[in-house]
């Protein structure tokens, strides 16, 4: 697989997720410099998680200015564009599904590279996607989405199996990244457009209120 292309593609979802934060932090009314903190923690968490799983070290964001450069770049532009593009929350949601495809491809091509099997495959591909925005939720006292609502982990995780799918069809590098970003995309903006969920816990008595 062309590591020229593998880099581009995440310096791509870096920057998408980065957006992403910072429009989080616009949200939740926080200064300049919290708006930057924001888009660098969606952008760089799950890669840094990633990386720390897979015994990566440094990890990509500590070794290459460019990861931290470009989150930085994405805040300063949305708190500058906020008034114009913040609001629009469709418009996110595309953005975030660009993302976790992008990070589910790009943590499963760097697990299969260091020789980990299925399981380790598609969780690095998972917590790649899911990291950052893990933390962001924790910053801002919420339970992480992931948890609670939306097809969103769930995708990732579907698009680990296509990732381990393909790679026993014997395909090419190139398309074992592209299809998995995609195929993961596709799946999330299904899950948000016809609002798919998994059951919820519920606890005694809750069947009999609900009727």
């Amino acid at each position: 697989m062309d590591s020229t292309i593998v880099y581009a593609f995440d310096i791509f979802g870096t920057a998408i997720f980065a957006i992403t934060g910072a429009v989080k932090g616009v949200r939740n009314r926080l200064d300049f410099l919290g708006v930057i903190v924001f888009a660098i923690t969606v952008g760089c968490g799950g890669g840094m998680v990633r990386d720390t799983i897979l015994g990566i070290f440094p990890i990509a964001v500590f070794n290459d200015n460019a990861y931290i450069l470009v989150c930085i770049l994405m805040g300063i532009l949305i708190f500058i564009l906020s008034p114009k593009t913040v609001g629009r929350w469709a418009i996110i949601q595309y953005l975030d599904a660009i993302g976790l495809g992008v990070f589910t491809a790009i943590g499963c091509v760097k697990a299969m590279a260091l020789g980990l099997g299925p399981v380790g495959v598609i969780a690095s591909g998972v917590f790649g996607a899911v990291g950052g925005g893990v933390l962001r939720d924790v910053f801002c006292h919420e339970i992480p989405m992931v948890f609670t609502s939306d097809f969103y982990a769930s995708a990732s995780i579907l698009g680990g199996f296509l990732f381990i799918l393909l790679v026993k069809l014997g395909a090419s590098g190139d398309v074992l990244m592209f299809s998995t970003a995609i195929f993961t995309m596709g799946i999330r903006m299904l899950g948000y457009h016809f609002k798919w969920k998994l059951p919820v816990a519920r606890m005694v008595g809750e069947e009999k209120r609900g009727r």
